[in-house]
């Protein structure tokens, strides 16, 4: 028996949003309107979806002892998150500092702050966590050792779900464990372009014959294909509009998007992400599972903020 459908491994930001007439030039001061401070980071986002649809979920994170760490903190217990194993203090919370642009564009810097502190000791620290975990989901907004640490403490039997954001080269154990790998256009490119050519991504990167041999393909369904080719036991390539295509061992598989009318896309991936962890847990095939995370992620787009705009499983289930 399991003590958790969902344990997340992964970041937490505070988000600071400032709208802006124009986005600022070297050296330039310009006028905003009033600062916004959300909680934040894909793996705090993550956890409160996946509570809000009805997941035991579990959060493995650092925050700072400070008034960021409280409102992060704050934000995952009312969405019914466990947070024994969320750790304070060692630097202050991390952040993101925003500026949006009456056109929707923004610019963004994050300082990681305490995420960068999530160190693989912890992980090995919380090996109980991981013995009670249906599944692990993690994102590379935390140390890449960390993430390595993550794979090698998973009890036998769970399933191991990455969403590689921000995008950067994987060892091929980490790959290997993957069940699926979820990426969008973007992650899948530079996944699939660290690897080509030279046979890997350096020391203990894809390895010969990873994903890029041959160049990467001009279709989503040769991203998915070559993705797969690098180890992966699946692959999920999420398409926005377009939906998603799945791959695995049966093939590629188109799963079509839920058309709504968008306000704000903002961490509609990360509910994507944790919808379909908690679904494959429950024993969904992975094509049901990004189907309804298809769902959960058009209802968060209809709303504005990100852990804000998250809904319930009733209000997925009425889309």
């Amino acid at each position: 028996m399991y003590d958790y459908d969902l344990l997340v491994v992964g970041s937490a930001n505070a988000d600071l949003v400032i709208d802006v007439e124009r986005r600022p030039g070297a050296g330039e001061t310009v006028l905003g309107g009033d600062l916004a401070v959300h909680p934040g980071g894909k793996g705090a986002n993550q956890a409160v979806a996946a509570a809000r649809l009805g997941a035991r979920t579990a959060l493995l994170a650092r925050v700072g002892d400070d008034g960021h760490g409280r409102l992060l903190l704050d934000a995952q217990r009312a969405a019914g998150v466990d947070t024994a194993s969320v750790l304070v203090g060692g630097a202050p919370t991390g952040v993101a500092l925003i500026t949006v642009d009456p056109s929707g564009d923004n610019s963004i810097v994050v300082s990681p702050g305490a995420n960068g502190r999530l160190t693989p000791g912890d992980v090995r620290d919380a090996g109980a966590l991981f013995r009670g975990a249906r599944v692990v989901s993690t994102q590379l907004e935390i140390p890449l050792e960390t993430v390595v640490e993550v794979v090698r403490s998973l009890a036998e039997g769970s399933r191991f779900v990455l969403n590689p954001s921000p995008p950067r080269p994987l060892p091929q154990e980490v790959l290997a464990a993957c069940d699926p790998l979820i990426v969008n256009e973007h992650e899948a490119k530079v996944i699939l372009g660290d690897s080509a050519g030279d046979g890997g991504a350096g020391d203990g990167g894809a390895g010969d014959g990873g994903a890029g041999d041959g160049g990467v393909g001009d279709e989503p369904a040769d991203w998915a294909r070559q993705l797969l080719a690098a180890g992966p036991r699946s692959v999920v390539v999420t398409l926005g509009a377009e939906g998603a295509l799945v791959a695995d061992a049966t093939g590629v598989t188109r799963v079509a998007s839920v058309k709504v009318d968008a306000v704000d896309t903002t961490g509609a991936g990360d509910a994507f992400t944790a919808a379909l962890a908690w679904r494959l847990g429950a024993g969904a095939t992975l094509a049901e599972a990004a189907g309804y995370a298809a769902r959960v992620g058009a209802a968060a787009v209809t709303r504005r903020g990100a852990q804000e705009s998250y809904p319930t499983g009733a209000e997925v289930e009425a889309l």
